[in-house]
C-alpha cells in the first residue's frame, strides 16, 4: 500500500470517527482488510464502509433483523455497492456481537478480479467486542458469489477488521 492510500485511510478514519455533523442514526462501521485473500494473483487490499439502520424490520430469536447499505472499494479500483440485512446477535451481557448478513449489490471488476457477473451477493459474519453502546472492535469474513448468474462464478473470499460507532 502506498503512501497516498495510507494517507487517505487516515483522513477517512478521523473523519469517520468523528461525531461532528451527525444526530443519532444506526451504526456506522468502516473496515480494511484483503479482498480475495485466497487468489494471489487478484487479492487487493479494500476499505469498506456501511450503515446499519437504527429501526428493525422485524425480530427474531436471535435478534433483531435490520437493513445495512454500504460499498467497498479496492487499490485495484474493484468497487461493490450492496444493500440487504443483517442480525445482531448479542452475547455475554451484550459485550460480544455477532452480525451473520446477507447483502446483494452489484460490483465492477476495475482492474481487479473478473468475477463473472454485475450482480453479486455477499454473506457475511462480523464478530467483535461492544467497548460502550456506541462503539465496536471486531473482524470479518465474507464471501462474494454471482450465484451462477454468469458463464463463471469463481467467487471471492476476503476478511476484514471493523470499527463501528454511531453518531
Amino acid at each position: 500500500m502506498n503512501l497516498k492510500t495510507k494517507f487517505i485511510l487516515v483522513i477517512l478514519s478521523v473523519t469517520f470517527f468523528s461525531k461532528i455533523s451527525f444526530a443519532e442514526t444506526g451504526p456506522w462501521t468502516l473496515s480494511f482488510g484483503n479482498f480475495d485473500f485466497s487468489d494471489k494473483g487478484k487479492n487487493a487490499s479494500l476499505v469498506e464502509v456501511d450503515y446499519g439502520f437504527k429501526d428493525k424490520l422485524f425480530s427474531s430469536p436471535i435478534g433483531d433483523v435490520k437493513p445495512v447499505a454500504g460499498f467497498f472499494a479496492t487499490e485495484k479500483s474493484a468497487v461493490y455497492g450492496f444493500t440487504g440485512f443483517k442480525i445482531d446477535y448479542q452475547l455475554f451481557d451484550n459485550l460480544l456481537t455477532i452480525t451473520p448478513s446477507f447483502t446483494p449489490g452489484l460490483y465492477h471488476k476495475g482492474d481487479g478480479k473478473d468475477l463473472g457477473h454485475t450482480v453479486e451477493f455477499k454473506s457475511q459474519v462480523r464478530a467483535g467486542f461492544n467497548f460502550s453502546k456506541d462503539s465496536f472492535i471486531g473482524a470479518a469474513y465474507n464471501h462474494l458469489s454471482n450465484a451462477s448468474l454468469g458463464s463463471k462464478n469463481p467467487g471471492a473470499n476476503s476478511y476484514t477488521i471493523n470499527l463501528q460507532t454511531r453518531f
